[in-house]
């Protein structure tokens, strides 16, 4: 899943695509570079952002969508707000990712009846305050009954299995040794019920471990990735496409081969 934000203050690429024409090239360019859907955003998401107005986010995101939707790839919304989301349905989008696990009021009533995809994620607080000294008593189990409660609240409101995917929400409420506990006990957190998406991609974790800045994570961000779909994630959502693609390529590269010398044996 590449990453498509058309914002002035993402953590990493924050007024880089910021225009609705640098948006949509960037979409494109991700496609050619091998992404298999894309995300588009309209409002940061990271530590201490502030909230940005419903029509606003939908007036950054709408040209996008427009000129992204016969890319020949799904496109998910990244939003937290039923009318964003009612929005955004209506003008062609396959998934709705949201933040908050459809926990606004009016959320569900603005995807139940849309037939798309709707990936609920984990989050300790919200956007503004969510890393001021996050606390659990055992991280794994508590994501991991969060997300559970999450996909029984979608089908109880008629949502189907097959439109439910979950996000354990790596650095959304959560230290670096909680973000790590996560990704170590990632089969167990997620279980076998629903696809996983992952969103590791050049994340504070990462630099707390290299050092480096968040433009300077390619490295980090690929193992993460690696270390994700060892261990089951189905969707990696990430910034630099190619080489973690190049990357997974190697990695299947090996496991078939593994699986061939197994079966000469």
């Amino acid at each position: 899943m590449g990453i498509v934000n058309v914002t002035p203050d993402s953590f990493s690429d924050g007024n880089v695509h910021f225009q609705a024409d640098q948006a949509i090239a960037h979409g494109l360019r991700l496609i050619a570079e091998g992404a298999d859907m894309l995300d588009i955003g309209g409002e940061s998401t990271r530590p201490g952002a502030q909230a940005v107005a419903a029509d606003e986010e939908w007036r950054r995101i709408q040209p996008v969508i427009q000129g992204l939707r016969d890319g020949g790839v799904p496109l998910s919304v990244d939003t937290c707000k039923p009318d964003v989301m009612r929005l955004s349905v209506q003008a062609g989008a396959d998934m709705i990712n949201d933040i908050g696990g459809f926990t606004a009021p009016g959320a569900l009533d603005a995807v139940r009846d849309a037939g798309c995809a709707l990936c609920l994620m984990h989050m300790r607080g919200e956007p503004r305050t969510m890393q001021k000294d996050p606390v659990y008593a055992d991280v794994v189990a508590d994501v991991r009954d969060y997300l559970a409660a999450g996909a029984r609240r979608l089908r109880d409101a008629g949502i189907a299995a097959d439109r439910i995917v979950l996000d354990p929400g790596f650095g959304f409420g959560k230290t670096v040794a909680h973000n790590y506990a996560l990704l170590r006990h990632l089969p167990q957190v997620m279980g076998n019920d629903y696809p996983s998406l992952l969103g590791l991609s050049r994340k504070s974790m990462i630099g707390a471990i290299t050092g480096r800045p968040a433009t300077q994570r390619l490295g980090g961000s690929i193992a993460a990735a690696l270390a994700g779909a060892t261990r089951g994630a189905h969707i990696l959502r990430v910034h630099d496409v190619a080489d973690t693609v190049d990357a997974l390529r190697i990695w299947a590269a090996v496991e078939q081969s593994c699986i061939e010398q197994g079966v000469r044996a």
